[in-house]
């Protein structure tokens, strides 16, 4: 193909060179600017040319499905892990016995495990990053579970963690 676009088909080449512009979004534009090239209309925004291999969106979606479960697991890590310390906390401090504490026990057990399922392999990282998790998730817990009210405080501080955790996991490095 030569690069030109029939008249009838310039308004669609054009949305296909602003969604290639955000090309992980839509991964047809960017087969479609592998065909045609950078030239049709549409195919530059602010003077740089879409490139975008389609090979890119499978990693793209690759590493999206990665991401999405790595915070899946950081959320069921942190309801076994704060799951686990609450009832631990309620069959001691608020004497529901031993059943609960066991539970509890079991509970901590299962997130310890959960942790390593992470992808990453640095130890240090992952409990670095569930830190961040951990924060917000008990901020979380106790307003469902306790009623509790968290201040402006506390949610700033809960975002700063969480901030925190994407940076620790999902910022680009050198590999």
């Amino acid at each position: 193909m030569t690069g030109e676009i029939p008249p009838a088909a310039r308004g669609v080449a054009g949305l296909a060179g602003l969604a290639c512009a955000a090309g992980w979004l839509f991964p047809t534009a960017a087969r479609w600017a592998d065909v045609v090239g950078p030239s049709w209309p549409g195919a530059e925004l602010r003077g740089r040319p879409c490139l975008l291999p389609a090979r890119r969106h499978r990693r793209i979606a690759f590493l999206g499905m990665i991401i999405a479960r790595s915070i899946l697991l950081f959320v069921v890590a942190a309801l076994a892990e704060i799951g686990g310390a609450w009832l631990i906390w309620q069959g001691v401090r608020e004497h529901r016995g031993l059943l609960w504490v066991s539970a509890g026990v079991i509970a901590l057990g299962l997130y310890g495990f959960v942790a390593t399922l992470q992808a990453d392999p640095n130890f240090g990282r992952i409990l670095a990053a569930y830190g961040g998790v951990f924060v917000a998730g008990s901020l979380a817990w106790g307003m469902v579970v306790e009623k509790f009210r968290p201040d402006r405080w506390d949610i700033a501080g809960a975002v700063i963690c969480l901030v925190g955790v994407v940076v620790i996991m999902y910022a680009p490095r050198a590999t």
